[in-house]
C-alpha cells in the first residue's frame, strides 16, 4: 500500500477516504445534488455529505433504488436530510423537468455533484474542458460560484465486477493499486466541502488533490469549441 500512502500538499493521499477528507468540517446549512447516487461512489459521496449535516437531494434515473439508499442512509444517520428526485442526465426533457421541479421548491442550491457514465477517456477530457470552460465564464460574469473537474481513481468494485478473471486479479494485486469505494469518493467530498477548495475554479483535482490534466485538458481552444457545441444542443 506504499504507493497510497504519499501524501500530496493537501495532506491526503490516494487512500483517504472521504470520511476522512471531511473530519471535522461541518455542512449544515448547505445543500448538494448529487447525480448518480443510487450506487457506488455516488450514494458514499450522499452518505458523507449527509454525516457532515449537508442536506442532499439525490438525483436518481431510478427512484426505487434511490429510496432504497436514502432509508438506509437516514437509518444509519438518523439526522440525515435525504431526499430523492428523478433525473436521467441522458435526457434534456428529463433535464429540464427536473430543474424546473427543484426552481418550485424554492430550495437553494450550494453544491451540484455531477457523476458522469459512458464513454469515459471522453467524458474525462469533457469534463475537465466543460469545468475549465464554466469556470472561466463565471469569473468573467463576476458570479461568485466555483466549477472544478475531478478523478475519483480506478475502483475496483465498478470496473471489474462483470469479469470474473480480472476479478480474480483485483482481489489481489489490484487491491495494492484500485481504491475501494469510501476512497473513490473521497476527492468528491473534499472538493464539495473542504476549505483548501473554497475560492479555488477551474482546476483538475485527483486523490484529494489539484493535479495537473495532460496538454489536451489544458486546450482552452478546444474547451470552447466543447462549449460552444454544448450550448447550441441545449439552445
Amino acid at each position: 500500500m506504499w504507493l497510497f500512502s504519499r501524501k500530496g500538499p493537501s495532506g491526503f493521499s490516494a487512500s483517504s477516504t472521504a470520511e476522512e477528507v471531511t473530519q471535522g468540517i461541518d455542512g449544515t446549512g448547505l445543500t448538494a445534488i448529487v447525480t448518480g447516487a443510487s450506487s457506488g461512489i455516488g450514494t458514499e459521496t450522499a452518505r458523507v455529505l449527509a454525516l457532515r449535516g449537508v442536506h442532499v437531494i439525490m438525483a436518481v434515473r431510478n427512484m426505487a433504488a434511490g429510496k432504497d439508499v436514502r432509508e438506509a442512509i437516514v437509518k444509519e444517520i438518523p439526522s440525515a436530510k435525504v431526499d430523492a428526485m428523478e433525473l436521467d442526465v441522458s435526457s434534456l426533457a428529463s433535464v429540464r423537468k427536473f430543474a424546473s421541479e427543484y426552481n418550485s421548491q424554492g430550495r437553494p442550491l450550494n453544491i451540484l455533484m455531477y457523476n458522469s457514465f459512458g464513454a469515459y477517456g471522453q467524458s474525462k477530457l469533457a469534463n475537465i474542458l466543460h469545468a475549465k470552460e464554466l469556470a472561466k465564464h463565471l469569473k468573467e460574469d463576476g458570479v461568485n460560484i466555483t466549477a472544478n473537474s475531478l478523478h475519483p481513481g480506478s475502483i475496483v468494485t465498478n470496473l471489474f465486477r462483470y469479469n470474473g478473471i480480472l476479478r480474480g486479479f483485483c482481489n489481489t494485486v489490484g487491491k495494492l493499486v484500485l481504491k475501494n469505494i469510501p476512497q473513490g469518493a473521497a476527492t468528491t467530498c473534499y472538493v464539495a466541502l473542504h476549505p483548501q477548495v473554497q475560492g479555488v475554479s477551474g482546476e483538475y483535482f485527483s486523490d484529494s488533490n489539484i493535479y495537473k490534466p495532460n496538454s489536451q485538458g489544458q486546450n482552452m481552444e478546444l474547451a470552447k469549441k466543447l462549449w460552444d457545441f454544448s450550448m447550441n444542443l441545449v439552445k
